[in-house]
């Protein structure tokens, strides 16, 4: 059996040589080109069983070869690879028709996993979503770290389905414009898009905001009211906070998922709900499942695609482009131009940004509106950063427990800090971290069912075997009828 064929076109040479020997290996026979002339020639010609093609080349545009290699050609299937690793280069990608999209640099072993599955499964001709208008005019997201590149994946891949979104993420991370995205690029373009924040809304006034309400329905009700259901009809509803949902207004957003419909307060013509949904929130939803505030049939009922979105802290190669994103975006806005030295952005990298994105785009204007230096350093990113820095609570005890993962996420920001500052890079960070949560974990857990090795292991959810290995090698004390 011949094997099959891939066409290889990249004007990078080192790239097509890296990529022959690799697909090589693998089994495939390669033919590789660096134009897009002789790329096409050879899918005129009926060559190929596959088509891996970068976006700029010499030539011609990459993404443009898409539709043409399609039209001619539907069951080949086409791999795109690109630098610029932007979200509207993986949505082009995705609905012009290409099976994957992949940012530079790339991992070996996941574009052979590609290739393997678009060389197995069989051909679907499907129609497409038609290409947004004024694609890169803006970009709604901003980003090329890994995560980030996952997203746009997701978002691309997205536009030519109609899913049930559920984004997760902090405040400040930027979960509005992740689900303005999926709008804006995907089948429902044309219709309105309404976002609604549960966690601003009376929870007294929800089901009215969420489904209209009949003229006398309630005190005050003077005239017909629409809600945002309906004014999301074709459309998009987006439902910023689904978290903060009250329980009965959680009772009837299932029943509408279930249905497909809905009546308004007072109302009692049922209403077709034609739209899709997207939901976000900065809780951990499957928690407050166990504690009994969120309901689990609703959670299933949106959570049918989830996205989460990083915080800043965990794309920190993100941050200079953000910075200066904003610092160009405040100069279009009328304020003075501002460019960020290298020590500016290397402190920007240091600092934690609680707040995130948003954060970070706020002292991004503040600087270009107030610092009076074309040119700004690190000495105006630390002095702004002081002097919003939330100031110490002399009650610490009333504002509640600090969340685990917070207090963890401190104490090794600084053991990391202290290590960096002295200049030595230790070799083993993973095994003494994991060492100084386990170590109090267990010992209170022992405390707790008072030295009871059996019960403790049943509580941790550990072989009893694997518990007394931890306690040994952690050098934990065990007393029976400890308290």
């Amino acid at each position: 059996m011949t094997p099959p064929t891939v066409l290889v076109a990249d004007d990078d040479r080192s790239i097509r040589t890296v990529l022959t020997q690799a697909l090589g290996r693998s089994g495939y026979q390669v033919r590789s080109t660096g134009n897009a002339a002789t790329l096409w020639r050879w899918v005129e010609d009926g060559e190929g069983d596959l088509v891996i093609t970068d976006v700029v080349m010499p030539d011609e545009n990459g993404l443009d070869l898409i539709p043409r290699i399609r039209k001619i050609r539907p069951d080949l299937r086409v791999v795109v690879m690109s630098a610029q690793s932007t979200l509207m280069t993986a949505v082009k990608a995705t609905q012009r028709g290409a099976f994957e999209y992949l940012p530079k640099p790339f991992d070996l072993q996941e574009l052979l996993s590609v290739v393997g599955r678009a060389l197995a499964v069989p051909a679907q001709v499907s129609a497409r979503a038609p290409e947004p208008r004024d694609a890169d005019e803006r970009l709604p997201l901003i980003g090329r770290s890994p995560a980030m590149q996952e997203i746009y994946r997701t978002i691309a891949r997205l536009t030519t389905a109609d899913l049930t979104v559920m984004i997760n993420g902090e405040s400040g991370t930027g979960k509005e414009l992740v689900a303005r995205a999926l709008h804006d690029y995907g089948k429902r373009r044309a219709g309105p898009f309404v976002a609604i924040n549960m966690a601003a809304i009376p929870r007294e006034l929800i089901e009215s905001e969420l489904f209209g309400h009949e003229r006398g329905a309630f005190t005050g009700a003077t005239n017909r009211n629409q809600g945002r259901f309906e004014q999301a009809n074709g459309g998009t509803l987006f439902l910023d906070e689904i978290g903060d949902m009250p329980p009965e207004a959680q009772t009837r957003l299932l029943r509408v998922l279930q249905e497909g419909e809905f009546t308004s307060v007072g109302g009692r013509q049922p209403i077709k709900a034609n739209v899709r949904i997207i939901a976000a929130t900065h809780r951990d939803l499957r928690n407050a499942i166990r504690q009994g505030q969120f309901r689990e049939d609703l959670f299933y009922r949106l959570n049918v695609v989830p996205i989460r979105l990083p915080p800043l802290r965990e794309r920190v190669e993100d941050i200079p482009l953000l910075a200066r994103h904003f610092l160009e975006r405040a100069q279009d806005d009328g304020l003075p131009a501002k460019t960020l030295d290298q020590s500016a952005v290397d402190q920007l990298k240091r600092y934690s940004w609680p707040g995130n994105v948003r954060e970070l785009e706020n002292l991004m204007r503040r600087l270009a509106a107030l610092c009076p230096h074309e040119m700004i350093g690190a000495d105006q990113i630390s002095a702004e950063l002081v002097e919003t820095a939330p100031v110490p609570s002399e009650a610490p005890v009333a504002a509640g427990p600090e969340p685990l993962v917070r207090a963890v996420e401190r104490h090794i920001r600084d053991f990391l800090a202290a290590h960096h500052d002295g200049g030595v890079a230790p070799s083993d960070i993973y095994d003494r971290v994991i060492a100084e949560v386990e170590r109090p974990l267990i010992r209170l857990t022992l405390a707790a069912t008072r030295g009871n090795q059996i019960k403790a292991a049943a509580m941790l959810g550990l072989n009893r075997n694997t518990l007394r290995k931890k306690i040994r090698d952690l050098d934990i004390p065990v007393v029976r009828g400890l308290m």
